[in-house]
């Protein structure tokens, strides 16, 4: 009886302690999500009547996160995600505090001066320290470490995607891999104040359209986009270790910062659609797939291979991000390109947002390893996107499935993580 009654305050104690780190991780989301978002298109709008200003912007943005780097975090370098892995692993190991600023700052300064990623994976390393936080000043049993990190990566996934099913399934399938009772309990105590947080404050979702219908008979083309959506994310994670590597070699790091920071200027100067996170771009070729069938092959077909592109090249250079919103830009731009060459070359009658958001789920899946979690995702976009549940299902693991076979192990996977190589390139 005693112990049962120790199990149930501890269980009651988790609760607790992972409702407010979901909180305090939420609160870390928003803000970082609406000053970046509001930054990245005043900085864009500033110099789009000075054209060829916006080659430097990426430089000003790394420069900056290079000296902040060496002077204010002393040369502490962040790896991402591979970070709460080395973290779980090894429970003596923790995430240093200053993960928090620094994942905060950088993810900033890199998405709002043009580098061509997102803050996700900023935001998911610095709640996941929120987490690491409050199991090192021992607010909960000494077993729940990887309870109360999972807790608050639960909370900024919610909060940036508006979806607390889509923070709740990233965090056990991405980051715990694995699930029980009291993982249950925190990513669960997390979501249901993240949901709250949502209701009261944020419940805008990424794109306004809404789903009309899907037809049965596109499944045969679902599959087809699912297969090069693999081929996309396999794509994408080569050039992310290869350029990671390359940019390795340079022992200048001014010039490694700079030669990759230029090179994503240049790229941004002659499609401006890669600038940041590339979601404003996402909304106004989804508006003109959706108003006229006018959108240029060429476009689509050229940010589809330039985005992962110009993503690695930020990351490479020193910019903070991962592939969560390249992955869902060079997707969803996929399954346009998919859609515009059934519709013009072979007469179909194929519905362009549905193949978008397809693709964005399939090349997600792919490149997270986390087929569940890119369904939620993707199909919280729209305020009726669960209305493609079985296309976008069938396109995430289809994606997920031929991606293993393309390539064992991923940019974000575990035994990823493991392999000397990856840590070489880190």
């Amino acid at each position: 009886m005693e112990r049962r009654k120790i199990i149930h305050r501890n269980y009651l104690k988790l609760i607790l302690i992972s409702s407010f780190v979901g909180l305090c991780g939420a609160l870390l989301a928003f803000s970082l999500k609406k000053l970046t978002d509001f930054f990245e298109h005043y900085l864009f709008n500033a110099v789009s009547n000075y054209s060829v200003a916006i080659i430097l912007l990426p430089t000003i943005g790394i420069t900056a996160i290079y000296f902040l780097r060496k002077y204010a975090f002393k040369n502490r370098k962040n790896k991402g995600i591979t970070e709460i892995y080395k973290t779980l692993d090894q429970r003596k190991d923790h995430l240093p505090l200053f993960k928090i600023p620094s994942h905060y700052i950088n993810g900033f300064l890199t998405v709002i001066f043009g580098g061509s990623t997102g803050i996700e994976v900023s935001t998911v390393v610095a709640v996941a320290t929120i987490g690491n936080f409050a199991y090192k000043k021992r607010l909960s049993a000494q077993v729940y470490k990887r309870e109360l990190i999972c807790a608050g990566v639960t909370a900024g996934v919610a909060i940036l995607f508006c979806s607390p099913l889509a923070g709740w399934l990233f965090a056990l399938e991405v980051i715990a891999r694995k699930i029980s009772k009291t993982l249950a309990i925190a990513c669960t105590s997390s979501a249901l104040v993240s949901w709250l947080f949502i209701s009261l404050f944020d419940n805008k979702p990424l794109l306004l359209y809404t789903i009309v219908d899907w037809n049965w008979k596109a499944l045969p083309y679902f599959v087809i986009l699912s297969l090069f959506a693999a081929v996309l994310a396999v794509y994408f994670t080569l050039l992310v270790t290869r350029i990671k590597g390359l940019f390795g070699t340079i022992s200048n790091n001014f010039m490694r910062v700079n030669l990759g920071a230029l090179l994503v200027g240049l790229l941004i100067y002659f499609f401006p659609g890669l600038y940041g996170d590339s979601y404003d771009a996402l909304r106004e070729v989804l508006h003109e797939s959706v108003t006229t069938p006018n959108v240029s092959f060429f476009f689509l077909l050229i940010i589809t291979i330039l985005k992962p592109l110009a993503a690695s090249l930020t990351l490479g250079a020193g910019g903070d991000g991962g592939v969560f919103a390249p992955s869902i830009v060079s997707g969803a731009f996929l399954g346009l390109l998919v859609a515009f060459i059934g519709n013009n070359y072979f007469g179909t009658d194929l519905i362009p947002l549905n193949f978008a958001l397809v693709g964005a789920a399939a090349t997600l899946s792919a490149s997270l390893f986390a087929p569940f979690t890119s369904l939620v995702l993707i199909c919280s976009l729209l305020p009726n996107g669960y209305l493609l549940f079985v296309p976008i299902l069938l396109g995430s693991l289809i994606s997920y499935l031929f991606s293993k076979k393309l390539l064992p192990y991923n940019v974000y996977s575990y035994d990823f993580y493991l392999t000397k190589k990856y840590n070489q390139i880190l």
